[in-house]
């Protein structure tokens, strides 16, 4: 039987785990200027190198049945040291391929922290697991917001050759959480438990709910892989610093914690639909906004985008655990499926645009393309009223 006590100990380390793995990931958007410059990358390449470290999280049922054989705790433990290892040595990246490795090799040690983590805090939190998913998720939120800082730090002591002068702080972690962890001997069952049902039916019946869900994801997609990924590259373009462009990430970063933790409450208050409708409103007029600003402006912008950028993510999830299936664990691999499938499809686009007509009228097209989600919101009462009802 489950302990309902909260370790509080266990979940702080575990917390602690999450932000000293997601920092190095971190990295990537505040190095692609340089990165571009020095390999000579097209946008369109640049664009892939995202989707490359997204791949693996595909593999998630083979890799949870692997961790859970391997023991899990060591994924937790070691992986920090192995994302600071990869992401560290992508400014000594001597080829364009062999940047594509090195985020290959990051994306799979992302995916084996991610797989037991969550189980683990669950385990760990007793009758309290929402907090104790609160405080992990925070640990994660904050290696988003710290990373491009010290990333831009590193940058402008050593060089980007020198980021790998970083690479310690993960394999220190990893030590601590093995001095924390390697003890644990957690009861998990990483295996999805086995689910009756008729898949063709659900996809049938579900088709209209995941199709109103899948075009908030494709519109909203234009807008954050133009945030997310491209903002340094479109500062640097617009004559700003490194060290601009990499507190402008920070900002927008520290502000979607903010979302994130309000619309999922908001949300159970009063009621998906109408705030992601508010969501689509605001995001779509803070990113013309955003354009139109002059720099006095620009900050306050990029805050109120993240805050409001990152709000639709547990909302969406929420709604589709929502629905009435006994499957529920398809019903989430498919959302995860939908989501890869259209956010990779997107972020190529916006690099190919990107070479094709500049970045900054590619970053127009986005914002136009963010208001197609004011037009899904108005649909998804109806569909996400059928989920349920389903």
């Amino acid at each position: 039987m489950p302990s309902r006590i909260f370790h509080k100990g266990r979940v702080f380390t575990l917390s602690f785990a999450h932000l000293s793995h997601d920092l190095f990931p971190a990295f990537l958007a505040p190095m692609l200027p340089l990165l571009i410059e020095k390999l000579g990358l097209s946008f369109l390449f640049a664009s892939l190198l995202d989707v490359v470290r997204r791949i693996p999280f595909l593999l998630n049922p083979f890799l949870g049945l692997l961790a859970e054989r391997a023991g899990a705790r060591y994924f937790v433990i070691f992986t920090p040291a192995i994302t600071a290892i990869s992401m560290s040595f992508v400014g000594l990246a001597s080829s364009a391929w062999m940047l594509l490795v090195l985020l290959f090799i990051a994306g799979l040690s992302a995916t084996l922290f991610h797989i037991p983590s969550p189980v683990m805090i669950k385990e760990s939190a007793g009758d309290k697991v929402g907090l104790g998913m609160s405080l992990f998720m925070v640990g994660g939120e904050a290696a988003r917001t710290l990373g491009p800082l010290l990333i831009t730090a590193a940058i402008s002591w050593w060089g980007i050759e020198g980021a790998y002068r970083l690479m310690p702080l993960g394999i220190v972690a990893s030590v601590i959480l093995y001095s924390k962890l390697h003890t644990l001997r957690p009861q998990l069952s990483l295996q999805k438990p086995r689910q009756k049902g008729d898949t063709k039916a659900l996809l049938v019946r579900y088709f209209p709910f995941f199709s109103a869900i899948g075009g908030f994801i494709l519109f909203q997609a234009w807008m954050k892989t133009a945030l997310v990924l491209f903002l340094p590259v479109y500062l640097g373009e617009k004559g700003y610093g490194l060290w601009y462009a990499g507190i402008s990430l920070a900002l927008l970063e520290f502000f979607g914690i903010l979302g994130a933790l309000t619309a999922g409450h908001y949300s159970d208050k009063i009621g998906r639909p109408k705030i992601l409708l508010i969501i689509s409103i605001a995001q779509a007029g803070l990113m013309t906004g955003f354009l139109l600003s002059s720099q006095t402006f620009m900050l306050p912008f990029l805050g109120l985008l993240g805050f409001f950028l990152f709000a639709s993510g547990p909302v969406i999830m929420a709604s589709v655990q929502d629905t009435n299936t006994s499957m529920p664990t398809f019903m989430n691999s498919l959302y995860m499926g939908v989501n890869f499938g259209l956010t990779s499809a997107v972020v190529v686009c916006v690099g190919t645009l990107g070479d094709a007509l500049g970045l900054a009228q590619t970053y127009w097209i986005c914002a136009l393309m963010g208001y197609g989600c004011i037009g899904v919101a108005l649909v998804l009462p109806r569909a996400i009223a059928a989920g349920k009802a389903a």
